[in-house]
């Protein structure tokens, strides 16, 4: 009884030694590893990669049609409780849905801004890089992303689609200007009005650029077939690298399919 009860004691000093040591051990870690980063989407994912950031996972999956409405599960609020930052837009349902649940200061909530222009792609980057300390490596991307627009671009003039007429969905007109298309109108997010059907109807629309994630542009084959249309991406369907500007590559290829 006399072992037991040292071998016991002996035990207990220990442990209590060890969990003196714990904080400093495990501030020590915390300070040599590298910030666990997460994000709400694979659109501001890809900001992150931008912002030279590698391989950054996302809540809401990729494959979804409208990638904001994802609803989330108690994981996901523990994923980004427990990470060091989180990048958010902030129009996605998650924000509302998940309201006091985020265990986060401010300092560690990262909120962008996501269109695709080259302007705002180099803010929202150059905001992240400064968080992360990673603007040598965000310059270098941000440089291949302008690369593939304005490589875009002039394939716009080349082929001469700079002097067609384009009715734009409000969410791809970023893209559509920084290609030098000629955006005359532009219709959405919500449904098409009576007016904007109207407008389609009069004629003279060469191109009509519609949203992946918010298709509403069907009413305007009926009153003018002939128009072609060309559906574009905001989500990319990946993480990691290179994914917006392989996204944007894609969209811009279908304008010559």
């Amino acid at each position: 009884m006399k072992k037991l009860s040292i071998v016991t004691l002996l035990l207990i000093v220990s442990a209590s030694l060890f969990a003196q040591g714990v904080p400093e051990d495990v501030a020590a870690s915390a300070a040599s590893r590298p910030a666990a980063i997460v994000a709400s989407t694979s659109w501001t994912a890809a900001f992150a990669d931008l912002g030279g950031l590698d391989d950054v996972p996302f809540i809401a999956p990729a494959n979804l049609i409208h990638p904001p409405e994802y609803e989330i599960i108690v994981g996901d609020v523990l994923k980004i409780n427990n990470a060091d930052y989180f990048i958010y837009a902030g129009y996605e349902r998650m924000m509302q849905s998940m309201g006091s649940s985020i265990k986060k200061d401010e300092a560690s909530m990262i909120k962008i801004n996501t269109n695709n222009s080259i302007e705002n792609v180099r803010e929202q980057a150059s905001l992240i890089a400064a968080v992360m300390g990673t603007q040598a490596e965000s310059t270098k991307r941000v440089a291949q992303y302008v690369q593939v627009v304005e490589d875009g671009a002039r394939k716009v003039r080349q082929k001469g689609l700079d002097q067609l007429k384009v009715y734009c969905h409000s969410m791809q007109v970023f893209l559509a200007k920084d290609l030098g298309l000629s955006v005359a109108g532009t219709f959405g997010p919500g449904p098409v009005t009576a007016a904007q059907i109207a407008e389609v109807a009069k004629g003279g629309y060469d191109l009509i650029i519609d949203n992946i994630h918010n298709p509403i542009a069907k009413p305007f084959l009926e009153v003018s077939p002939t128009t072609k249309v060309v559906v574009w991406r905001n989500f990319p369907d990946r993480g990691g690298r290179d994914s917006l500007a392989e996204m944007v590559g894609s969209n811009i290829e279908n304008l010559f399919r």
